[in-house]
């Protein structure tokens, strides 16, 4: 396979601004002053063409591929670039066949996979063998955590680098290398710039074609194309906030919304839920979560949170947008108001552990229903204490569980909202069944 297969930057005819501005080396590479900062390890490996295989995981448009390009220019070794959403086993073992080519004339190989995590397991272990023996240095790109999309054996042969949306600054500076290019038949104001690189998103890729596509559709003036806040507008109509649906960034997104309803931030909730509707999340989706939350973090503080969440995700069924999604402000806003507690959710786990540890126990006689003659006469159903003709309605001294389960506690209130009376409550309960005469079961020691 030839070399202008595995990548077309270098061929002839139009090339995006975004291609034709791609750094050259690591003194024009935008950001992550965090890996490439003077000093930082992967810029030493690079200056003293120290090669490693490596994964670099990070939003779109910050850098990946171009600083793998960078990574093989500095070593001067062969670089091959594969794209994982169109690339198979056969583009592998070409791309590797070339590499054995080049390693028998003494010079190394970069493979570069953009989007490694499309590739499946079997195309993923195609590499193991060829990067363990040294054929090709394996750099994979991602914008997925590659600790969910990538295999053991590949990680452990390669170095995560974890790559971050460009900062504004940073942004900035691509814009005004831009603007260099594009001059001087374009010209744009400082303002403008700020405004691209806030709608970019930390993505110089997506700052650079705005940039472009606002060059193209700006009114010429004495012969020069002038970018305005009028141009601005219409390149900038759509949303274009970084929000990828089951995705690294969805998953942040739904437990940042969480956590801000637990730790009791409706403005932080309430910014949570509209990012991720504004992302385009689906809204019955979150409807259902943060009936989740409803019963996790505030359980019986506040009963009456469920309740409303529920009928936020029927307005949210029965009306759609934008009414619905108002409920599901409300919703949001009144959960991280409420008092909170956990009670609920730590009692069913632990109920659930005990379930699922404890073995099949029987259903002691005195809690089985009778309802033939032969049932009661095998004594089921057998001095049942029934409830309501007891003092105050309820039995002192009976017990609900199994026998060899009857001092399980898995529910302790918290002393927050509605949950303080019900604990004071059932420590009231559990004061008279200690002190009754009738006791269900020998007491344990």
């Amino acid at each position: 396979m030839a070399d202008d297969l595995f990548s077309a930057d270098d061929e002839a005819g139009y090339q995006p601004l975004a291609a034709r501005l791609r750094p050259q080396a690591l003194d024009t590479f935008a950001g992550q002053a965090h890996l490439l900062g003077p000093g930082k390890p992967l810029r030493q490996a690079i200056e003293r063409r120290q090669l490693h295989s490596m994964i670099f995981w990070g939003p779109p448009g910050v850098g990946k591929t171009t600083l793998a390009r960078i990574v093989a220019g500095a070593a001067n070794a062969h670089f091959l670039q594969l794209s994982a959403v169109l690339a198979g086993v056969r583009e592998i073992r070409e791309a590797i066949s070339q590499a054995r080519q080049q390693r028998a004339t003494g010079r190394d190989t970069i493979l570069f996979v953009d989007e490694v995590h499309r590739f499946n397991k079997s195309q993923q272990d195609a590499f193991l063998p060829h990067v363990e023996d040294g054929t090709v240095i394996f750099i994979g790109a991602t914008t997925e955590n590659p600790s969910f999309e990538l295999n053991n054996a590949l990680l452990s042969r390669a170095r995560v680098y974890k790559l971050r949306a460009l900062e504004p600054d940073a942004l900035l500076d691509v814009l005004r290398r831009g603007v260099a290019a594009l001059s001087p038949a374009v010209g744009v104001d400082e303002g403008c710039l700020l405004q691209i690189a806030g709608q970019a998103d930390g993505d110089a890729r997506r700052a650079l074609n705005l940039l472009e596509l606002a060059a193209d559709l700006a009114d010429e003036h004495d012969g020069r194309r002038i970018i305005t806040a009028a141009t601005l507008e219409e390149v900038l109509q759509a949303s274009l906030r970084r929000f990828d649906k089951g995705g690294d960034l969805f998953y942040d997104q739904i437990s940042a919304l969480h956590k801000a309803v637990r730790g009791s931030a409706p403005d932080a909730a309430a910014y949570w839920l509209c990012r991720m509707l504004d992302g385009g999340c689906d809204a019955l989706y979150l409807a259902r979560r943060i009936v989740r939350m409803a019963s996790e973090d505030i359980g019986n503080a506040d009963p009456r949170a469920l309740s409303l969440c529920l009928d936020a995700w029927q307005v949210q069924e029965r009306l759609g947008s934008p009414e619905g999604e108002l409920a599901l402000a409300q919703a949001v806003i009144y959960l991280a108001c409420a008092p909170k507690s956990n009670a609920v959710y730590s009692a069913y786990k632990a109920a659930l552990a005990d379930v699922q540890s404890q073995g099949s126990s029987e259903v002691p006689l005195h809690l089985r229903n009778a309802p033939t003659a032969l049932m009661k006469a095998e004594g089921h159903g057998d001095d049942y204490r029934y409830a309501h003709d007891e003092e105050g309605a309820y039995a002192a001294g009976e017990n609900y569980f199994p026998e060899a389960l009857q001092s399980r506690r898995y529910y302790f209130p918290v002393a927050r909202g509605l949950e303080q009376k019900i604990g004071e409550k059932l420590e009231y309960l559990r004061g008279l069944d200690q002190n009754s005469n009738r006791q269900r079961y020998p007491r344990k020691p």
